[in-house]
C-alpha cells in the first residue's frame, strides 16, 4: 500500500501548515482512500550532526582494529569539549561530518543508545551507518553526510539530524482499491486530497508543468519495435514506448539526502542515483520507469511474447522459466532481432542490462503496457513489483514522455549528465471512449436528489469532458480522463458522483423484511443434524476444500475410485493442493491429524460441507462477457458446466469416547460409535438407513465397515473403523473411526409429508427375548430384518443387547441376543398371540439367515 510523506505531497497540492497524518487520513477517507496505518518517527531521542576531530586506530587482541574518535557535537559536547566514541568502521576520517546518536536515542528496531564501556574506553554515543538509521541497506561503513548529497556549508555540529534526514516525520499508509491505480502516486493522492478539501491542486503530470517540456520524437531515437503476435483478450501488450538517453553521468554521484529521505519514507530503499531517480519519478507521477546501462543494450529493442524454452535471470537474481503469455523486453546484441531477453515487461528488468557502479550512459524506458498481461505475468512468477502494482491497475498513457523528461532532468541536475537530443516515442495509444450517461441515473441509484449541475460539475472536477449528444437525447457524452481507465460504464460514473459529493449524503434506509419467509426444509434439517451431533459430544469444524493427489493417496483410494475424479483449479492457493475435494473425510481427517499432533488424544469432530463431483465429459465453462446479460444459450452451457455439488456430513472419532478415571478405564471409541452417529443423522433427516458389511471401501477397515443404504437400496455413505494403514499414515491413534454420508441425497429421500404422532397405547406390553446362533459372517442387520419380518404388526421395538462367541456356540458361530417389545393398540395381547409372534420370529430367522434358537 502507498505511503505518503506529507512534504512531498505538498509539491502537488496546497497543505495547511499544521496538517497531521491523522487529519490527512480523515480527509482522504472522505473520498474513498482508507487509512491503513500511521507510521511514527523512525528515530527518537538526540540524533545530531557531528564533526570528527580526531581518529586513533587501536588494534585489538582479536585481530580487529577499532577507532577511538573525538567528535564535536556542538552544544551536546561533554565538559571536555567533545565526545569520545568507539567506532569499528574505517570509511571516514578527521574532518568528516557524520550522524551521531547520543545516549537516550532509540534507533529503528528498538536499538537504544547508552554510554557504555567497551575496548577500554567509555563510548559516549554511536556514529551511525545508513542501515542503522533505517534509510537504506548500506552497512559497509559510516554515513558521511557530504557523500550523500548534503553540502558542508549547510551542516553544523550539534544540528538536529532527525529533521535533517526526515526521521521524525509521520507517514500515512493508505489502502487503494484495484480500480484506482492513479492513487499509487503522489500526483493521484494530491488530486484526491483536492477533491476532498478544495485545496489548490497543481497537476505536475502535464507537459507544460515541466521546466523543460518533453521534446517530440526524432528520427535517430533509439529504435523500438512491438511484435505482439499473441495479444491477450485482443489487447496488444504495449501501445507506447518512450526512450531517452543521458550520457556522461558521474557513477559516484550520490542520491541527495532529500530524495533519499522521501524514498525511504515512502517505503523504498535507496540503491543508486540512476535507480533512485526512476523510483522517485514513479512514486511522484505514477509512471513506472526503467534505466538500462546503454553500453549493455543493442538496438533495436523488441517487445514480444516469450518463445518456448526461454529463460531470464531477473534483478532479484532468480532464473525464471518464461511462459508463452509473458510479454518481454528484448534487444539484438548478435544482430538477430529480439534475440536476448532484457526483462519482463512492466514487472522486472533482467540482470544482464542493469545499471552498475560504473554506468555513465543510461537508456531510460517509459512505456505503457496492457494491464491484464502484466497482472498475469506478475502472478505467474510471484513478482508483485512496484511497477506491476501500477501497470495492472492502469497507468495514464500520456505520462511516459513527461516521466521520461523528468528523469532526464534529474539525472542531468544531480548526476552531471547530458541529455542526448535523440528521442524515441512509439505511440499507438487511442483516446478513451465516450460514455453515454443519463444525468438522472445518479439520483435514481443513490437515492440522493443530485441536480444536473451537480452531476456535470462533479464529472468535470475529476477530469472528465462532458458534452451534449448530437442526436438530441437527454443523455450526455462523458469522456473520462486518460488516468481513469476504470470509467467505462454509467455505473462507474455514478460511483464517482456519489464519492465526490460525499458518501454521508446517501441515506441509510433499512429495507422492510418480507413476511412469510424462513428457513427451507433442507436448511432446518442441516441445523438439526449439526445440533444433534454437537449434543452427542462432537465438535463442529470447517476445513478448506482444497486437496492434492498426496491427500488421496494417504487414504489409499484405488486408481479407479470415482473420488479421484476431481475438479482442478486454474489458480490454486497452494500448488500442492490444486483440486476441489470430492468427499469430506479427506479434509476432515487432516483436521483430526493436526489436533492429534498438537496433543489432543480423545475427541470427536464433524463437518457439514459441500463436495464437488465433476461429470466426465461435461462442457467447459464459457468465458462470459461482463457488463451485459449473457444469452440464454450461454447460461444453459454454463449451467451444464457447473459440477454436481452435494452436501455431505462426516465425523471422526479418536481415542476414548468415555474418559478414564477412578471409576474405571473408560471406553475407547470404536466402529459402533461411527455407525450410531450416522444413524443419528438419519433419524434427524427422517430416513431409515440399512447397514450392510462392506469390505472394499477405503479408507475403512475391511472387516469393521458398514455401507449405509436408503430404503430403495441407494448407498449414501459408510461408517466404521479406519484402515490401519490409513491410521498409520495420518499419525492417528489406533482404532480411530469415521463416518461420511451424502446429506443431500438423504434430504431428497425424506418424505415431505408432516410427521404424524403415534398414539400412545394404554394397554400393557409383552416382552420376549431371543438368542440366535448364526454363522459368524452373518450381519446383525440381516438377523434384525428377519426378526422384524417375523414379528409382524405387533412388534413395537427390537434391539440387540448381547453378542457372544465361544466354544459354547461352536467354532465359526456367534450368538446374537435380542429383546422384543410387543404391544397392540386396542387390546391386551393374549398368550396365544405372543406365542404366535415368537414362532413367527423363530421361523423367519431360520428361513432367512439360518438362525437356530440357542438353548
Amino acid at each position: 500500500m502507498p505511503r505518503i510523506v506529507m512534504d512531498w505531497l505538498a509539491d502537488h497540492v496546497e497543505l495547511p501548515a499544521d496538517l497531521t497524518a491523522e487529519r490527512l487520513a480523515a480527509d482522504l477517507v472522505r473520498v474513498g482512500l482508507e487509512e491503513e496505518a500511521i507510521h511514527g518517527a523512525a528515530v527518537t531521542g538526540p540524533l545530531v550532526v557531528g564533526r570528527v576531530l580526531e581518529l586513533t586506530p587501536e588494534p585489538q587482541k582479536n585481530g580487529k582494529t577499532i577507532n577511538w574518535c573525538q567528535v564535536d557535537v556542538g552544544e551536546h559536547n561533554a565538559e571536555g569539549g567533545s565526545r569520545g566514541i568507539v567506532c569499528g568502521a574505517h570509511n571516514f576520517g578527521a574532518g568528516d561530518l557524520v550522524v551521531v546518536a547520543l545516549p537516550g536515542a532509540v534507533l529503528p528496531g528498538g536499538f537504544a543508545i547508552a554510554s557504555r564501556k567497551t575496548y577500554g574506553h567509555v563510548s559516549d554515543g554511536m556514529i551511525c551507518s545508513v542501515r542503522e538509521l533505517g534509510i537504506g541497506d548500506d552497512h559497509d561503513g559510516i554515513m558521511v553526510l557530504t557523500r550523500h548529497g548534503f553540502a558542508a556549508d549547510d551542516l553544523t555540529p550539534g544540528q538536529d539530524a532527525v529533521a535533517l534526514l526526515g526521521l521524525g516525520d509521520e507517514v500515512l499508509e493508505i489502502n487503494v482499491t484495484p480500480d484506482r491505480g492513479y492513487a499509487f502516486s503522489y500526483r493521484g493522492v494530491a488530486r484526491e486530497y483536492a477533491h476532498s478539501t478544495g485545496a489548490a491542486f497543481t497537476d505536475r503530470g502535464l507537459p507544460e508543468a515541466l521546466p523543460t517540456p518533453p521534446p517530440a520524437a526524432t528520427p535517430d531515437g533509439f529504435v523500438v519495435e512491438v511484435d505482439d503476435a499473441a495479444p491477450i483478450d485482443g489487447q496488444v501488450g504495449c501501445d507506447r514506448f518512450v526512450t531517452r538517453v543521458v550520457r556522461g553521468i558521474d557513477p559516484s554521484a550520490p542520491t541527495p539526502g532529500w530524495m533519499r529521505r522521501r524514498l525511504v519514507g515512502s517505503g523504498m530503499r535507496s540503491i543508486s542515483l540512476a535507480v533512485d531517480v526512476t523510483n522517485y519519478v514513479m512514486l511522484d507521477l505514477g509512471q513506472p520507469l526503467h534505466a538500462y546501462d546503454l553500453e549493455k543494450v543493442a538496438a533495436p529493442i523488441v517487445v514480444r511474447r516469450a518463445a518456448p524454452g526461454e529463460r531470464l535471470t531477473t534483478l532479484d537474481g532468480v532464473e525464471r522459466a518464461l511462459d508463452a503469455e509473458d510479454l518481454l523486453i528484448t534487444d539484438s546484441p548478435s544482430g538477430a532481432r529480439g534475440s536476448r531477453v532484457l526483462g519482463l515487461a512492466g514487472v522486472m528488468g533482467g540482470a544482464s542490462s542493469e545499471v552498475s557502479a560504473t554506468t555513465t550512459d543510461v537508456l531510460v524506458e517509459a512505456a505503457h503496457f496492457d494491464p491484464v498481461s502484466v497482472a498475469r505475468t506478475a502472478r505467474r512468477h510471484k513478482l508483485p513489483s512496484e511497477a506491476a502494482k501500477r501497470f495492472e491497475r492502469g497507468v495514464d498513457p500520456r505520462l511516459p514522455a513527461v516521466a521520461a523528461q523528468r528523469v532526464v532532468d534529474l539525472l542531468v541536475e544531480l548526476g552531471g549528465g547530458k541529455a542526448d537530443p535523440a528521442v524515441g516515442d512509439l505511440d499507438t495509444t487511442t483516446p478513451p471512449a465516450a460514455v453515454a450517461f443519463d444525468v438522472t441515473l445518479a439520483a435514481r441509484l443513490a437515492g440522493v436528489p443530485y441536480t444536473r449541475e451537480q452531476v456535470v460539475s462533479t464529472l468535470e472536477q475529476i477530469g472528465c469532458t462532458v458534452a451534449e449528444p448530437v442526436d438530441g437525447s437527454t443523455d450526455v457524452l462523458v469522456t473520462p480522463p486518460t488516468w481513469r481507465p476504470d470509467l467505462t460504464e454509467p455505473a462507474a460514473l455514478v460511483e464517482e458522483v456519489v464519492r465526490i459529493q460525499g458518501y454521508d449524503q446517501v441515506p441509510s434506509v433499512l429495507p422492510a423484511a418480507p413476511g412469510g419467509r424462513g428457513l427451507t426444509a433442507e436448511q432446518r434439517t442441516r441445523r438439526s443434524v449439526a445440533r444433534a451431533l454437537a449434543e452427542a459430544g462432537l465438535v463442529e469444524v470447517l476445513s478448506y476444500p482444497f486437496v492434492g493427489t498426496a491427500d488421496l493417496d494417504a487414504l489409499g483410494l484405488p486408481a479407479d475410485d470415482e473420488r479421484r475424479t476431481a475438479l482442478r483449479l486454474l489458480n490454486p492457493l497452494a500448488d500442492d493442493r490444486p483440486l476441489l475435494r470430492t468427499h469430506l473425510l479427506v479434509t476432515l481427517l487432516e483436521t483430526a491429524r493436526r489436533n492429534v499432533a498438537r496433543g489432543l488424544d480423545d475427541f470427536g469432530v464433524f463437518e457439514l460441507g459441500l463436495v464437488t463431483r465433476p461429470t466426465p465429459g461435461a462442457p467447459a465453462a464459457p468465458q462470459l462477457p461482463v457488463g451485459v446479460r449473457p444469452s440464454d444459450a450461454d447460461l444453459e452451457v454454463l449451467a451444464r458446466a457447473v459440477p454436481h455439488q452435494p452436501r455431505h456430513v462426516a465425523g471422526v472419532f479418536v481415542g476414548r469416547a468415555a474418559p478414564a478415571g477412578w471409576w474405571g478405564a473408560g471406553r475407547r471409541a470404536d466402529w459402533a460409535d461411527a455407525v450410531e452417529a450416522a444413524q443419528l443423522v438419519a433419524r434427524r433427516v427422517g430416513v431409515r438407513l440399512t447397514p450392510a458389511a462392506d469390505a472394499t471401501t477405503m479408507p475403512w477397515h475391511p472387516g469393521r465397515c458398514a455401507s449405509l443404504a436408503l430404503a430403495d437400496g441407494t448407498v449414501v455413505g459408510h461408517a466404521g473403523e479406519l484402515h490401519p494403514t490409513v491410521v498409520e499414515r495420518l499419525g492417528l491413534p489406533a482404532r480411530a473411526s469415521a463416518f461420511e454420508l451424502d446429506l443431500s441425497a438423504m434430504v431428497d429421500a425424506a418424505s415431505d409429508e408432516p410427521v404424524a404422532a403415534t398414539p400412545i397405547s394404554a394397554f400393557p406390553a409383552a416382552k420376549e427375548d431371543f438368542a440366535f446362533v448364526v454363522d459368524a459372517d452373518v450381519p446383525a442387520a440381516d438377523v434384525h430384518a428377519a426378526i422384524v419380518a417375523g414379528a409382524g404388526e405387533l412388534l413395537e421395538e427390537a434391539h440387540l443387547f448381547d453378542v457372544f462367541t465361544g466354544e459354547q456356540v461352536g467354532e465359526g458361530k456367534k450368538s446374537l441376543a435380542y429383546s422384543l417389545r410387543l404391544r397392540a393398540a386396542d387390546r391386551t395381547l393374549t398368550a396365544d398371540e405372543v406365542r404366535a409372534v415368537r414362532e413367527g420370529v423363530v421361523a423367519a430367522a431360520a428361513e432367512r439367515v439360518g438362525a437356530v434358537l440357542r438353548g
